[in-house]
């Protein structure tokens, strides 16, 4: 076995641009700890001199911060390598009439037209100014209605297999010219075969139609994040491994459910991953950071799975070494930052459900999407966390700015998680005096509210750049309005300014309650801002 490397993979791409400063910052205490490579996902968050509008006002990354950020990273031993999209996942630039005439589908690009051709050169050419490293991750994951949109009505109905083998042809020559050897996501190939599912249970299902679908030329990216069965890591590197080039494999360090880490579904996950990377000799490994809906979560707070998935491909797995060699290496407890996770430990939710502090931090108290789903005794489960990290915020660490918002996250979901239910079943008993008693409880939630924002806010100015903070301050902007009319309202009700509150008056329905049952869990797990706020048209 000869490990060439094994890295992460920072999401670049949902709002959050890490500032160049802070990309060296990260990559300097990530080489500590057993890592020599790293990824920016980039989809139009980097410059292309000729192509003033990919990443516009979106915070792009400079052709001079690349340069210095992969030089830094060089000078330690770090290979920087662009990770952008040329196939799907583009849906930022089509808002530009610069691309209307390259979109197939909502965030796919129009295969085969040349000016689809001239823009992967144009990213190809720019990137190369600024990168050393030969490689380079051109994605293709997710393009699930490719062909079906401007591509149809040109070319008619055409087998998919044949639309992705053609521009993936012409993107792997476009590559070589640059001198780039490029790698991508496997599961288009892998969908295409088997009924639109990714994993695969009989290594049958990989046909030579499926392998010759695949040129030459590409090396292919096997991603889960999801399995705890290393049965299923292993099956899926041989079926991989049955295409031509390196098999390499992305797991995922959970960032991207809110604003909460899953630190503990990380290593959980992973450990079954890097035995099974291990043992079938897999040589380049990088663990997925991404910031869905977002970009609201602080890399930072993933740094002790991320340790210890690191040892994990060593085949160290006894966790008191783990935790004395993390402290060791880094200064900090491993169990205190593992406190970061506190905030999705809510009633029986599972692993990978961090996101119900989302929905019910964005649940409006009026309307109550996710009221019905509400567990009991949640709130005093908050207030618990809060008081359990309150002296970590405290205290003399460099990461007390991360305990600082978990603090202010959970003290306001503490006052706020039932506050709406409470509110409807008052008015609907005609309870006048229990209204009047939650009128100050709004104040409170508000006042929670603020301070949280402000956490927040301090964790965002001191590790990204500014661009997509805006999506932010709009969201809980909202919040922070709503809560203050609703606490008006309320109060105008008690005193009989006004008759009724008719959002009071609805009966509250399952929120797709079924579906989430049918899946294993408790709550509606719905990191979406805006579905979780409100049904009606924004």
């Amino acid at each position: 076995m000869n490990l060439q490397r094994f890295g992460l993979m920072l999401d670049m791409s949902r709002n959050s641009v890490m500032a160049p400063e802070e990309v060296k910052r990260f990559a300097t205490a990530v080489k500590k700890l057993g890592y020599n490579m790293l990824q920016l996902y980039t989809e139009d968050t980097y410059e292309i001199p000729e192509e003033p509008y990919f990443g516009y006002l979106r915070g792009r990354y400079t052709q001079a911060e690349m340069k210095d950020m992969v030089a830094y990273c060089d000078s330690i031993g770090v290979e920087l390598i662009p990770c952008i999209q040329t196939l799907a996942h583009l849906p930022a630039i089509f808002r530009w009439d610069a691309y209307r005439n390259i979109r197939d589908t909502a965030d796919i690009l129009f295969v085969g037209e040349d000016r689809t051709y001239e823009l992967i050169e144009n990213m190809l050419r720019s990137l190369r100014a600024c990168f050393t490293s030969r490689y380079i991750h051109i994605g293709m994951d997710e393009a699930f209605n490719l062909g079906m949109g401007a591509y149809l009505k040109k070319h008619g109905l055409t087998n998919r297999f044949d639309i992705i083998h053609s521009h993936l042809e012409r993107v792997i020559e476009l590559c070589k010219k640059y001198d780039f050897s490029p790698i991508m996501w496997s599961d288009m190939f892998f969908r295409l075969a088997n009924n639109g599912e990714y994993v695969v249970q009989d290594l049958s299902a990989i046909t030579d139609e499926v392998i010759h679908a695949c040129p030459e030329g590409v090396e292919l990216v096997y991603w889960d994040y999801y399995s705890d069965d290393k049965n299923q890591y292993e099956r899926m590197i041989d079926a991989h491994a049955k295409f031509p080039g390196e098999v390499w494999f992305a797991g995922g360090a959970w960032s991207w459910q809110g604003f909460v880490p899953g630190n503990r579904w990380t290593l959980e996950s992973m450990l079954p991953a890097m035995q099974a990377c291990r043992e079938k000799g897999v040589e380049n490994i990088f663990l997925t950071m991404w910031g869905d809906n977002g970009g609201e979560c602080s890399y930072w707070s993933l740094l002790p799975s991320l340790y210890a998935v690191r040892r994990f491909y060593d085949g160290v797995t006894d966790m008191g070494q783990i935790k004395r060699e993390f402290a060791e290496l880094t200064g900090e407890n491993f169990d205190d930052m593992m406190l970061l996770d506190l905030p999705i430990d809510m009633g029986k939710i599972q692993f990978n459900s961090g996101a119900p502090h989302k929905s019910v931090l964005y649940n409006d108290a009026f309307l109550g999407i996710f009221d019905k789903a509400l567990l009991p005794n949640v709130t005093e489960q908050y207030a618990a966390m809060a008081e359990r990290l309150a002296p970590l915020a405290d205290r003399n660490s460099p990461f007390a700015y991360l305990y600082r918002q978990m603090t202010d996250l959970c003290r306001l979901l503490s006052v706020k998680y039932d506050l709406g239910l409470r509110t409807r079943e008052a008015y609907q008993a005609g309870d006048k005096d229990a209204l009047r008693a939650l009128v100050p409880v709004y104040a409170e939630a508000l006042a929670c509210a603020e301070s949280f924002v402000e956490s927040f806010r301090n964790v965002w100015f001191k590790e990204n750049k500014p661009h997509g903070f805006d999506v932010q301050e709009h969201r809980l902007g909202g919040l922070l309005l709503r809560l203050r009319s609703q606490g008006k309202r309320l109060a105008d009700y008690v005193e009989g300014r006004v008759d009724r509150i008719p959002e009071l008056e609805e009966t509250i329905l399952p929120f797709n309650s079924e579906n989430y049952k049918k899946a294993g869990f408790d709550f509606p797990v719905y990191n979406n801002w805006l579905g979780g706020t409100t049904v009606n048209h924004m």
